[in-house]
């Protein structure tokens, strides 16, 4: 399961990084301190490598998770049905889910610290056998549009 991890804070990633490997993320993972560089290795990857997960960061300077969202939206088609990803954050605020909910590519939103239950519904998600206590652990988006 190829991953991107893109987050700011260092040790969050690393962190998070070594939760996935001991929840049996064997494929490579790849970590990025930026959006921007994330962006820049994935782009030109998308026909050959896309990457089954995207745990990305809402918080980061320069370019934000949100930002990082708009300037994959081109290029969404590419990565419908075989990228799933899943917005990190340590905020509770509402127009977050709202927000999301315009993202196709974006399954859910998953409050930081990541922990291995959160891991675990995001795979059994991806398999669409979801017990219903993992919903508890990942925010489902509002595609109401509310």
């Amino acid at each position: 399961m190829l991953t991107y991890l893109i987050d700011d804070d260092t040790v969050s990633l690393f962190l998070t990084e070594q939760t996935l490997r001991l929840e049996g993320f064997m494929a490579p993972i790849f970590p990025f301190a930026c959006a921007e560089s994330a962006l820049a290795h994935l782009l030109p990857r998308l026909a050959t490598e896309p990457p089954e997960f995207i745990f990305l960061d809402l918080n980061m300077p320069v370019m934000d998770g949100w930002e990082f969202l708009e300037a994959l939206a081109p290029h969404a088609a590419a990565l419908q049905g075989c990228c799933r990803i899943y917005l990190l954050t340590s905020s509770l605020a509402l127009v977050d889910t709202e927000k999301a909910g315009g993202y196709a590519l974006v399954q859910g939103i998953i409050h930081k610290p990541l922990d291995e239950d959160a891991i675990r519904a995001a795979v059994l998600e991806r398999t669409r056998t979801v017990p219903a206590a993992a919903h508890e652990l990942i925010v489902p988006v509002d595609r109401s549009g509310a």
